[in-house]
């Protein structure tokens, strides 16, 4: 079972800081960005617009299997267009079904155009299991009557 709750909740608790990179830039500074920024996957603006996400699955299949020089191919020549995205009002489980359907790991948080956050798989697995310990320690409280 899946505790309810809302994609809006989880960005409350880790915030909604998105980095982004233009269609451009080079795929090694989209690497490199996500590296320092110790992320899987970063979002494709142009001019604030959303346009796409280029991941560390991407940078596997699209440059280093094919034999290609991430510092001359563009972001534009790799990202994903075709985007999955939610809002805030998503629910958690809304957002594993599509992460499982479209085999993706990490969703744009939309509110119409705008960019207000993004979800990773690690961020939903996080806060199940957080949702989960609370659930437990408040059915021993219950069942034992003493406070945890």
């Amino acid at each position: 079972m899946i505790p309810q709750g809302t994609i809006n909740e989880i960005l409350h608790h880790k915030g909604t800081t998105v980095w982004t990179i233009g269609p451009e830039a080079t795929v090694f500074e989209a690497i490199h960005l996500m590296a320092d920024k110790n992320i899987g996957a970063v979002l494709v603006t142009d001019q604030e617009k959303l346009v796409g996400i280029i991941s560390e699955r991407d940078y596997t299949r699209k440059v280093v299997l094919k034999g290609k020089s991430s510092k001359k191919l563009k972001v534009r020549e790799i990202l994903s267009e075709h985007l999955i995205h939610v809002t805030p009002k998503s629910s958690i489980e809304e957002c594993l079904r599509l992460m499982t359907e479209h085999r993706v790991r990490h969703l744009p948080v939309l509110e119409g155009e705008k960019i207000a956050g993004i979800i990773s798989i690690g961020d939903l697995v996080n806060w199940i299991i957080s949702a989960q310990s609370t659930t437990i320690r408040q059915l021993e409280t219950y069942i034992t009557g003493c406070p945890g």
